[in-house]
């Protein structure tokens, strides 16, 4: 097996062959030779073609690693939605190869299907950049541009996926079989390595460059755009050294026409009198040749044990959607350095480009030295169980973080927390309610929000306060689905208390919230870095929240009338949101005291690692071993079906997720365990289909229904006679 690595093993480990080829033979035009290089076996030309694809891979990848968090921060939509959305685009790329062999192999051929659909490709990204800058246009622009942009890259990313690989071994001659397979390992080592620098350099264009005052993602989208430019003048630069093969009609038109008359044939002599025929294939007998039914039959066998495959892309390709939004709720501190959520993508090729190794010449030799028979089949159905154990985890790792979640008030709730900033224990009593049963220190910060059951959407509270022997009554106004903080203080000795809003939910994208509370009788004005923060009133004045990244604000300019001073916030952590009271100290400075809203993300992203392990192991396991397997079951002119097929079924994976997301909203951590309940039953009856299939050898079961073919035919011409006296 290629110990290259690929994390797009289940895309283009074999390629589409036209009807009249020879895979083994690879016979081409007579044309003039192209050069080699420094001279070896290897034509020149596939410098460009390898240098094109990494460029295409990182373009691809790169893009995609951020196109989730694109749909959630930049166009607003809900984590449904954007997870619908990125499923329907991944499942639009693996739907596209179809129509990209059939351009090359009946129409324009390969060199020319790659030249017109990576123009397609190249706009397609201009067009998803532009939309991407905030200035152009409204929300209806940006997702109109999107789209387009998105529909116009499936197009060409999938039409030419199935003719680069195919094109690159076009470039050998026939007796450089052994350069040829070298090629393919160094064609899909550009592939992994496109992949894996995309995936992590991307999301750092995207988090840690700003630009139009926010996540840069225009730039992210940008550069891959260039990237794919690069590639198309590359491919295009090595034109006079290539080798291109004519178009020779598709197979997979052939094969459907077969399959076709075969069923139709059928439905017209349904007479019992007509005697049956062994297979229903049999009934294309009258048309089409005994080598192509036979071919054909190899071919259904497999695509048969296909039925159950989407299901497990399904699981696999939502480490883009679901484990990203997954990380966008995880504590991503790696002792300073802080990883992007998108970025932990990256696990899988790199994870790919050490499994492959380790598998074959460590795991493999070690279960056939204890004698237990590890089919392909069996292969398979493990990597099937160990995606579905990878979900399990991450249906645990969602449980954790949800113990960490902000309250949600639903219909006729909303919850209260109260800060207490006076100078001696207060009491709280609400009217029809019993809580807050302990006294509040002063400065004391709230454990946790507590619930409140109104009567209607809104309701009066009335409020007790018992502060140093006396009652004080308020009436404050709250409203259902809607979270608040009780503030009490005093004013020239008199108690005050003033219900306000806080921040219904954990800060987007990781970032850590902060609100303001000036008790000085002066208004004050927060200055970070070059920047006017924010500008707070006199005699506690309330600002809004303010969003900002990670990390350690120790330096913060607060202006008091014509004097300045320094607050040390100190770490504002991932998703929290914090209140800090600005106060006077005994020595004319001020000091800011900080009460936690909502908590910090305490579930460290590193525990996204053994469900990276396990897909990843299950990769290969499954994609791998399912491409060779399925490879090996079909004659070589057969093999460009099995190639759609399997795309296909990546395809209808995602399809699945779509469906599911829109149509059985759930909690995460159910979703997690329904898809893994889903795919341990798939694997049950994948295993008893496997169980019952039987390989075989093409080649021989070929020549054993060549030495049969007389006899049939002769049965045919018997049965056409005996149809036309009826």
């Amino acid at each position: 097996m290629d110990l290259s690595g690929r994390k797009e093993s289940k895309e283009t480990l074999f390629t589409f062959i036209s009807a009249g080829d020879n895979p083994s033979e690879g016979v081409c035009p007579p044309e003039k030779k192209s050069p080699k290089v420094c001279g070896t076996n290897y034509p020149l030309s596939i410098a460009f073609i390898v240098v094109n694809e990494f460029c295409e891979r990182f373009s691809y990848y790169g893009m995609k690693a951020v196109l989730t968090l694109y749909f959630l921060y930049f166009l607003h939509w809900d984590e449904n939605t954007s997870t619908s959305v990125y499923h329907a685009f991944s499942s639009l790329c693996y739907f596209t190869p179809v129509i990209g062999a059939l351009m090359a192999d009946s129409w324009l051929g390969k060199y020319k299907t790659i030249i017109y659909l990576s123009i397609v490709y190249v706009i397609g990204h201009v067009i998803k950049s532009v939309g991407a800058i905030p200035s152009v246009g409204n929300q209806i622009v940006h997702v109109v541009l999107s789209m387009t942009g998105l529909t116009l890259i499936a197009l060409g990313t999938g039409g030419i996926k199935p003719c680069v690989a195919a094109f690159g071994g076009d470039q050998f001659e026939e007796e450089h079989g052994q350069e040829r397979s070298k090629f393919f390992s160094v064609f899909y080592l550009s592939i992994n390595a496109g992949s894996l620098i995309s995936t992590f350099l991307t999301p750092v264009l995207r988090g840690d460059v700003e630009c139009f005052g926010g996540d840069c993602y225009a730039l992210a989208f940008g550069v891959p755009a260039a990237l794919m430019v690069i590639a198309l003048i590359v491919f295009i630069a090595g034109n006079g050294m290539y080798k291109k093969t004519p178009p020779e009609g598709n197979i997979l038109l052939e094969i459907c026409k077969c399959i076709g008359f075969a069923v139709t044939n059928r439905i017209k002599n349904r007479s019992r009198h007509i005697p049956k025929r062994e297979h229903w294939l049999d009934w294309a007998s009258e048309k089409y040749s005994n080598q192509l039914i036979t071919e054909v039959k190899m071919v259904t066998r497999v695509l048969f044990l296909f039925i159950p495959l989407p299901m497990f892309w399904a699981l696999f390709d939502q480490q883009g959607s679901r484990w990203t939004l997954q990380a966008t709720k995880m504590n991503a501190d790696f002792g300073g350095f802080v990883l992007q959520p998108d970025q932990m993508q990256f696990l899988n090729p790199l994870l790919i480009l050490v499994f492959i190794p380790v598998f074959d010449f460590g795991l493999y030799p070690l279960v056939n030295l204890c004698k237990f028979n590890f089919t392909p089949i069996k292969k398979m159905a493990t990597g099937m169980i160990l995606a579905g154990l990878a979900f399990a985890i991450a249906a645990v790792v969602e449980l954790r973080i949800e113990e960490n979640a902000v309250p949600k008030p639903v219909s006729k709730e909303s919850y209260i927390q109260v800060l207490n900033l006076a100078d001696s224990d207060i009491e709280v009593a609400i009217q029809d309610y019993d809580l807050f049963r302990q006294p509040i220190k002063p400065f004391q910060d709230p454990a946790e929000y507590t619930k409140l059951i109104l009567r209607d959407g809104q309701q009066n509270l009335h409020l007790k306060i018992q502060y140093q022997g006396s009652s004080f009554m308020f009436n404050s106004t709250a409203h259902e689905k809607s979270v608040y903080s009780l503030i009490v203080y005093t004013v020239e000795r008199s108690l005050t208390s003033h219900l306000i809003k806080d921040m219904g939910g954990k800060p987007s994208e990781g970032m850590s919230a902060v609100r303001f509370i000036n008790s000085l009788d002066l208004d004050v004005n927060i200055t970070l870095g070059n920047e006017d923060f924010v500008s707070i009133n006199k005699s506690y004045g309330v600002s809004s929240y303010r969003t900002l990244a990670r990390g350690r604000y120790n330096n913060v300019k607060c202006r008091v009338g014509a004097e300045e001073f320094i607050l040390h916030l100190g770490l504002l952590d991932f998703g929290a949101a914090y209140t800090v009271v600005i106060t006077n100290t005994s020595t004319k400075s001020l000091q800011a005291w900080k009460t936690e809203d909502i908590s910090a993300n305490n579930v460290h992203i590193s525990w996204q690692i053994p469900q990276y392990l396990l897909i990843s192991a299950g990769e290969v396991m499954f994609s791998i071993t399912g491409i060779a397997f399925s490879y090996s079951q079909a004659p070589a002119s057969m093999k460009s079906v099995l190639q759609a097929g399997w795309l296909l079924t990546v395809a209808f994976g995602n399809a699945i997720v779509l469906v599911v997301a829109q149509a059985a909203p759930m909690e995460q951590w159910l979703e997690f365990v329904l898809f893994a309940a889903l795919l341990f039953i798939v694997f049950i009856i994948f295993s008893i289909m496997g169980y019952f299939y039987t390989s075989m050898d093409p080649e021989e079961l070929l020549a054993r229904e060549d030495q049969q073919g007389t006899s049939n035919s002769k049965n045919m011409i018997g049965l056409v006679t005996k149809k036309a006296e009826l």
